[in-house]
């Protein structure tokens, strides 16, 4: 933001700029808007209640998140290629039960991609921590998150411990900042050189060691032996519920909430879930593309110049694209989306199709567990979708 230090700025919500972008521009290029200054929070107006309670606990979380996935998709797909490889060169009949432990990593290609795979993914749990603290407390929190997510990657409570311990580290470095105010101007120089970085790994490692660890530990290890516990009836309802998710706010917290735990799983050896999340995700652009070409007379002739970007941005798995017609009409394109979305994902369990790669949709078939029931899941979900918009929405007048 401090780009902007100096220039008139509004904060307003994303909605607002799909629903009033004129008035949001004659708004900022009104002499009396508000002018960001560089470090002040109150900046502009409504800027001091977006930025308290859970919004700000959100952004701090997303920090993390977005900064997280690059990480995530990269090696998660190397370390797919590398599956991918060893199961066209391998005869897992012909190995004996421990080389097939070493699946993945049994010719030299493979264990190419899964070697700087593992190296990427392990990177995931630091970066998440580290930008969550970063996001609270600024740059002296880095480097004391990114330690207590190491601590969380090395040790037992995984995702949720580095998650945690984000915050810990962020508030801890904040603390530490304001105890620090109380030392002569002399010594300034040496609070970000010494001071921030022992006493904050210090205190978090202390924490994280002591306090986190042990029942986080221990609720990370049942997590994941539930995960790996369900089937028939179960499965189908977790799929069902996560592939949900992903539709029913397309991009926002519950979407990005399915998004951490398919991912979470997929690092814990759980590949059907990601599946069901993907599938999630890619119903709703390919869905609305649908109805459009199937109920002409639904949509305006705009909307139907958007089908063919929809269904390639569907297939790519960016739910995004679907954004413009939730906005527009909520009440009839999110349930829909979401009843798709969440069938899809049911018959991904259902079928038992597994997905090894946390991104790509369609372009990593080839990284598919069951991959042609997989497509006849995606196909009902984005079918059903389809014709729920299309006999709810009322006809446009203009397409007369």
């Amino acid at each position: 933001m401090d780009r902007f230090n100096g220039k008139r700025v509004i904060q307003t919500a994303v909605a607002d700029g799909i629903h009033k972008p004129q008035e949001l521009i004659e708004r900022s290029l009104d002499p009396a808007a508000p002018v960001y200054e560089s470090g002040n929070a109150s900046h502009a107006e409504g800027s001091e209640e977006k930025e308290s309670g859970w919004h700000k606990v959100y952004k701090d979380l997303m920090n993390g998140v977005s900064h997280m996935l690059p990480f995530i998709v990269g090696g998660g797909i190397m370390i797919a290629i590398a599956f991918l490889i060893d199961g066209f060169c391998v005869d897992m009949n012909m190995l004996a039960e421990s080389e097939r432990q070493l699946f993945g990593t049994i010719t030299p290609a493979a264990a190419f991609f899964k070697s700087v795979g593992d190296i990427a993914f392990g990177f995931m749990l630091p970066v998440l921590s580290g930008y969550i603290a970063m996001s609270i407390a600024d740059r002296p929190g880095l480097m004391v998150g990114f330690v207590g997510g190491a601590i969380a990657a090395n040790g037992k409570s995984g995702f949720l411990g580095a998650l945690l311990i984000g915050f810990v580290a962020g508030y801890v470095i904040n603390g530490l900042k304001k105890i620090c105010t109380k030392l002569p101007d002399s010594l300034e120089g040496i609070k970000p050189m010494l001071i921030y970085p022992f006493f904050g790994v210090l205190i978090t490692g202390a924490i994280m060691m002591f306090l986190v660890e042990p029942p986080v530990g221990w609720l990370n290890t049942q997590l994941n032996l539930w995960l790996e516990s369900l089937n028939g009836v179960s499965g189908v309802v977790l799929g069902a519920l996560l592939a949900g998710m992903m539709a029913i706010d397309m991009g926002g917290p519950f979407n990005k909430a399915a998004y951490v735990f398919g991912t979470a799983s997929l690092a814990a050896g759980n590949y059907a879930v990601m599946a069901s999340v993907m599938i999630g995700g890619m119903v709703p652009p390919i869905a609305i593309a649908l109805a459009s070409w199937l109920f002409k007379n639904k949509f305006t002739e705009d909307e139907r110049k958007t089908a063919p970007t929809n269904v390639v941005m569907g297939l790519s798995f960016i739910t995004e694209g679907a954004i413009p017609f939730a906005a527009s009409d909520p009440l009839h394109v999110l349930p829909a989306c979401a009843i798709g979305s969440a069938l899809a994902g049911a018959l991904s369990e259902l079928f038992g199709c597994t997905l090894m790669a946390p991104h790509g949709g369609i372009f990593v078939v080839l990284t598919i567990g069951n991959p042609l029931m997989y497509l006849v899941a995606l196909a009902a979900g984005v079918a059903a979708a389809a014709l729920i918009l299309g006999f709810t929405r009322k006809p446009v007048k203009a397409a007369a």
